[in-house]
């Protein structure tokens, strides 16, 4: 037997199809819900919801299990079926982690759960600590980045479905690595949603800019967020995923007493004291808000960590040779990389040309620990038209430096899937959408923003093309090739210095001092008893070091310590350890 229930406050009668047979559902109960047993319902079972006296039977908004596809039947899935062997498992602190975001569908050729965990064992030897997957809800289509999900609690069936999560999350915990996930909140996606069938999920208040948005504050909200909250739980309890990253928070629009974000967050907070495990929430936010992570008891909305766009956006545009454009025209100043370094926020209360305003609030009294540092992830590299990454853009030297800034910065460090290789293979945006017009629409739409930068429209990859899906897979036989061993040697070492070197550690306000010359184009940050210093310049610089300096780290060859001095070649970084740092 099997108790199916579903929420549906406006219907005026709702049935389960089970085995295609129709059982009248009691209800709806003063929240809107309705309940049925059917003794014939048991595991693996394809059943669904019919609404009035409709015909056809939708998928459950709650359906854990879609292995036809999100417009097919829901299967009955039993989440205690599973045999688990983490027991015991703890992840490591946040503050402590070393992040590595990924795609499922182009992390490995077969782009699949199981295929990924073969590579786990090369993530835990480089040094990496928590896995972070990009969105696995189930979405229309074969292969997607995984943002237009619309059955929230069902694995994308391509990747393995529910159980193939389960068995990549038993095997990361069982090498000592943390897994986190991506989750999308603010909307859904454009087809394949069904959820508005049954209620009011959305609302037509206001709008993302990838369709309409989640209802958190209208009539029914509760319910709405409710299912949200319980979609979390799920992920954390049932799937033993250890933190969320929580996908662009600045979309929500909450007005309640108590915003969303700050409701999840107090019912993470006790799922996690009930279990006993360290469950962290990570938002995506561009509003430079501090708001976002500070605890709930200073008036905060108790996120754990946020996404650092500043600091990414100060490192690019000073590395690049690339005319600054849309949100980079804010950026591209030794000045700006230095206030990222020193004080996470840019724009904190300051006037952005780019926004025509005033935009944010100083976070210089918060632990940089709050924030995740990076130069590359999803979005920075597969919303550049052609998808390059930092390795092509910057080339090899710079990107070094990038990564030098980025794992001993002040930031919780993130890599994205085959930086730490300087991976050739372009990360592009790819989508299957099965609505024809949708995906010409998609198409067209992908040109015309490029087309407004000055791009020949015969160089955007179409997105809706299997070939910018299979070219955006990462080449894993690249590895053993001398330029991507270097880098991948370069990125070990990093890491291992990070993870053994308190002052690297520290993310306390003002543990992190920067110097830098705008016109020589130098930059030297010293963290304790370690100083990165950095010459982007296209000439040899000499600058003064600590007497006693300790050479520890050089991106390239050519770096000369003597007595007081290091010389720098052009797009150079050196790692010095001294007792005092000038």
């Amino acid at each position: 037997m099997h108790v199916f229930k579903v929420w549906a406050p406006l219907a005026k009668s709702v049935a389960v199809q089970v085995d295609g047979r129709s059982s009248s559902m009691a209800g709806p109960d003063n929240a809107g819900w309705w309940i049925a047993a059917v003794d014939s319902a048991t595991y693996g079972i394809d059943y669904g919801f019919r609404i009035g006296t409709g015909d056809t039977a939708y998928p459950d908004p709650r359906s854990q299990w879609q292995p036809n596809g999100v417009h097919a039947l829901s299967r009955v899935y039993d989440q205690s079926a599973f045999r688990w062997t983490d027991q015991g498992f703890q992840a490591r602190p946040l503050a402590s982690a070393v992040i590595y975001e990924l795609q499922v569908g182009t992390f490995t050729p077969e782009g699949t759960l199981d295929a990924a965990i073969a590579k786990l064992e090369y993530l835990r030897a480089l040094g990496i600590t928590h896995v972070e997957l990009m969105p696995v809800a189930a979405f229309d289509g074969n292969h997607g980045w995984g943002y237009d999900g619309v059955s929230l609690y069902a694995v994308h069936e391509p990747y393995g479905g529910p159980d193939g999560l389960k068995r990549f999350v038993n095997a990361a915990h069982g090498l000592g690595l943390a897994v986190l996930l991506d989750v999308v909140y603010n909307h859904f996606g454009p087809t394949g949603n069904y959820a508005g069938k049954f209620g009011p999920y959305l609302t037509h208040a206001h709008k993302t800019p990838w369709g309409g948005a989640t209802n958190l504050e209208e009539s029914g909200s509760n319910e709405v967020r409710r299912f949200l909250c319980d979609n979390a739980q799920m992920w954390l309890g049932d799937f033993h995923i250890d933190g969320l990253r929580i996908d662009a928070v600045h979309s929500f629009v909450d007005r309640s007493a108590i915003h969303f974000l700050e409701q999840l967050a107090t019912e993470v907070e006790t799922l996690g004291a009930t279990l006993g495990r360290r469950l962290v929430l990570i938002a995506e936010s561009d509003l430079n808000d501090p708001r976002i992570v500070l605890p709930r008891d200073c008036g905060g909305f108790g996120m754990d960590a946020q996404w650092s766009d500043d600091f990414h956006h100060a490192l690019f545009t000073v590395l690049t040779r690339e005319k600054l454009v849309g949100y980079y025209s804010d950026f591209g100043a030794f000045a700006q990389l230095a206030k990222a370094m020193e004080q996470t926020f840019v724009y904190d209360g300051i006037f952005s040309r780019y926004r025509n305003r005033i935009h944010g609030r100083t976070a210089r009294n918060l632990s940089q620990h709050r924030f995740l540092g990076f130069i590359q992830n999803h979005d920075q590299v597969g919303n550049r038209a052609v998808g390059d990454r930092i390795s092509q853009s910057a080339g090899i030297d710079r990107a070094k430096i990038a990564a030098a800034l980025v794992l001993l910065g002040p930031f919780i460090p993130m890599l994205f899937q085959g930086e730490e290789w300087a991976s050739t293979s372009p990360f592009l945006y790819f989508a299957d959408h099965g609505d024809r017009e949708l995906a010409r629409q998609v198409s067209e739409g992908r040109t015309r923003e490029f087309l407004a930068f000055g791009w020949d429209p015969a160089t955007i990859p179409d997105p809706e093309s299997y070939a910018t899906f299979k070219c955006s897979k990462l080449n894993w036989d690249e590895l053993p090739e001398p330029a991507h061993a270097a880098m991948l040697d370069w990125y070990r070492k990093l890491i291992q210095l990070r993870r053994t070197t308190p002052s690297l550690n520290n993310g306390e306000p003002g543990n992190t001092k920067v110097t830098y010359n705008e016109e020589q184009r130098w930059l030297r940050v010293a963290r304790g008893s370690i100083e990165i210093a950095c010459n982007l310049a296209p000439n040899s610089e000499s600058l003064p070091a600590e007497r006693g300096a300790k050479l520890l780290l050089v991106s390239r060859p050519g770096v000369v310590v003597e007595e007081g001095s290091i010389t720098l070649p052009p797009d150079a970084a050196a790692i010095l350890h001294a007792d005092a740092i000038l």
